[in-house]
């Protein structure tokens, strides 16, 4: 089952209205993104979250700040690359490259993009069997969806199943 319906339609309108509009004028015109459609949803099996490993996945944009280089944020076409950092890291660690959602909430309590104490205690109660040991994270402004299919979901995957993820929790921004 494909992850987007059509997909080689919606690149081709893709490139030839917005994309071709931005290259031509430099300005992000949304009334002429081609929005992705499915008629039919992804499906798979049910894990049993008490008994798997979990990867916690943020579009936050969040990275090391000490020792990560940040996303690049101001890019109009995105940064299809991802950040992976300890599950432990001290939110005081962490920064965020994202242009596009507003930081209030985040910088007031970080848990509302990286629910990471949350889980734990999940964890310590039997409801999720363990996190894996790190957080996966991107930039959620990604507006090629060509782009993500290709190059972003295979990251994803590669990593999952490197931490040896059974099921995997995304929170956007």
């Amino acid at each position: 089952m494909p992850i987007l319906d059509n997909l080689a339609d919606w690149q081709a309108n893709f490139n030839a209205g917005w994309l071709a509009h931005f290259q031509q004028t430099g300005a992000l015109d949304w009334k002429q993104y081609p929005r992705p459609k499915n008629n039919s949803s992804i499906q798979g099996p049910g894990i049993d979250l008490s008994q798997s490993r979990l990867l916690l996945i943020s579009t936050a944009g969040s990275y090391l700040r000490q020792t990560q280089i940040p996303f690049d944020a101001p890019n109009p076409l995105g940064d299809y690359s991802v950040r992976t950092f300890p599950v432990w890291s001290s939110f005081d660690d962490i920064a965020y490259a994202h242009e596009h959602y507003d930081h209030a909430a985040v910088d007031a309590d970080p848990q509302v993009l990286l629910p990471l104490t949350h889980l734990d205690y999940l964890v310590a109660e039997g409801k999720i069997g363990e996190l894996c040991d790190e957080v996966m994270s991107f930039s959620g402004y990604l507006p090629d969806c060509g782009q993500v299919i290709d190059e972003l979901i295979p990251l994803i995957l590669q990593d999952a199943q490197r931490q040896k993820a059974k099921g995997a929790l995304l929170v956007p921004a």
